[in-house]
């Protein structure tokens, strides 16, 4: 059983493709992800107590869902890292950076228009890829061969 690490844009299914096309090939592959509910994830600190200024909610709610990434990124093959067009994505650069520290290989999965801004991030990466189904063909090979 292989574990891939799902980081990047919540706004689009690419997860839900990935997913249904491993599962359509029958591939051995637990998936993981950051928390991809929003509001929960913007809320996650809130149970240690309110905060009067956005940074400080924001600055207790982004530590507690690093203690979950922290650790699916480390227990992770290896993962994809997902750029959207909509919005920046600073996590999911942060996330790649974390890999490439770790040793854990990734593929990016991006269109063609932000290859500038991300050419450091894809320098890192062992593969990119420009749709979900390129990606499970990769993890088609990666799993497989």
């Amino acid at each position: 059983m292989w574990t891939v690490y799902l980081s990047g844009e919540i706004h689009t299914d690419w997860r839900d493709q990935i997913k249904a096309g491993a599962k359509e090939l029958g591939l051995e592959i637990e998936f993981t992800s950051a928390n991809t509910d929003h509001d929960s994830s913007d809320a996650a600190g809130d149970h240690l107590g309110a905060e009067d200024k956005a940074f400080w909610r924001d600055h207790k709610s982004a530590k507690v869902n690093a203690m979950r990434i922290k650790n699916l990124i480390e227990q992770a093959d290896f993962a994809v890292i997902r750029f959207g067009d909509k919005y920046k994505q600073w996590n999911a650069a942060f996330d790649a950076g974390y890999c490439a520290a770790l040793d854990v290989p990734y593929i990016t999965l991006h269109d063609e228009s932000i290859i500038h801004p991300l050419k450091e991030v894809d320098a890192a990466a062992m593969a990119w890829a420009q749709t979900p189904q390129q990606v499970v063909e990769t993890l088609r090979y990666i799993t497989q061969a």
